[in-house]
């Protein structure tokens, strides 16, 4: 019996995944192609109802300046979550970015100060990488761990005071316009068609997939698991810098706090999408229905002046709802 070649049983398993998610016509409608864009439509048309500026061009360019850092942020948190990990140092490293790469950029400039903030958040998502994919540490006490480190070293570096002294042109980069559309929101969407195309048209994103669906089948099959792990953790973690870089840009100033909550948007975001943890299944298109879901939601919270203690809350319940449903779905079929 002719043995398989390296990683087609892992591609197969992939495969497998996908075609679970697709099997059906009920299924592949139920929720990423009707319900969830049903949900966006009513909640968007409530708001509306509600606060009739909802629909104003200013605040919908405030809406999509406002989803990009989440939708940078969730694109990488998606593929960690299908590799079977995830990320809670998401908020505490755009802190770490933020001061170290405000504190280059008063010393060298604006584009020593933007390359080093996105070299150290593929230096930090390396790490992680390492310390899941090497040292075997699960990902919550990885990235636990990296939480702490990431905003002590933050704290240490900027005193607890903020960074202000930046570059004047910088702040094009987060409040700037490209034609009509925000330039944050335009980077957002490149990010968006880069991590779609990576998932779905190459080896890596197969890949991927393959791992988070079986890691150990994808390891049976001769996959070099431990060096995709680290590849999907590094990326993240330039979408992280980079989500940090701009919004830093956006603040004027580095701060040490300025994610605070950013691993807790993108987890929601994800998994609202119907991204399911630990078990490989979900996309890039999905995660941006649970970005679009997300921020619609919080922008109109805000617009008839829910207390952001109060969308913190829902959020929460969101999160354990969107948990609860999918393992509800997973187990009927």
């Amino acid at each position: 019996m002719t043995p398989p070649e390296s990683g087609e049983l892992a591609v197969a398993a992939g495969s497998e995944v996908r075609r679970g998610l697709r099997a059906g016509p009920l299924r592949g409608l139920s929720w990423s192609r009707v319900a969830m864009p049903l949900v966006i439509l009513g909640m968007a048309a409530c708001f509306a109802l509600l606060n009739p500026n909802f629909y104003s061009p200013t605040n919908l360019r405030n809406v999509a300046r406002q989803m990009a850092i989440l939708a940078m942020t969730s694109c990488g948190q998606t593929m960690v979550i299908l590799s079977g990990g995830f990320d809670l140092s998401v908020g505490m490293v755009i802190g770490l970015v933020s001061v170290s790469g405000s504190m280059i950029m008063e010393r060298l400039g604006l584009w020593p100060g933007i390359a080093a903030g996105l070299t150290i958040g593929v230096g930090v998502g390396m790490v992680n990488g390492l310390m899941v994919a090497k040292a075997n540490l699960p990902p919550f006490i990885a990235t636990l761990a990296m939480l702490s480190a990431a905003r002590g070293l933050a704290l240490i570096l900027s005193g607890g005071l903020p960074i202000t002294d930046l570059p004047t042109n910088y702040r094009y980069l987060g409040a700037g316009h490209l034609l009509t559309l925000p330039v944050p929101a335009v980077i957002a969407g490149v990010v968006f068609i880069m991590s779609h195309l990576l998932m779905t048209r190459t080896r890596f994103g197969r890949y991927i997939y393959a791992i988070g669906g079986s890691e150990e089948a994808a390891l049976y099959a001769g996959l070099p698991v431990a060096r995709y792990k680290i590849g999907v953790w590094t990326f993240h973690g330039l979408l992280v810098g980079a989500a940090a870089v701009i919004l830093t840009s956006r603040a004027v100033s580095g701060h040490a706090t300025l994610g605070e909550g950013a691993e807790l948007e993108s987890i929601a975001a994800t998994v609202i999408g119907g991204t399911a943890l630990g078990r490989g299944r979900g996309s890039i298109v999905n995660t941006l229905l649970g970005v679009l879901a997300l921020g619609i939601l919080t922008n109109g919270l805000n617009l008839i002046n829910v207390s952001t203690y109060y969308q913190m809350v829902v959020i929460g319940v969101i999160i354990a709802g969107a948990v609860y449903v999918d393992q509800w779905r997973h187990q009927g079929r």
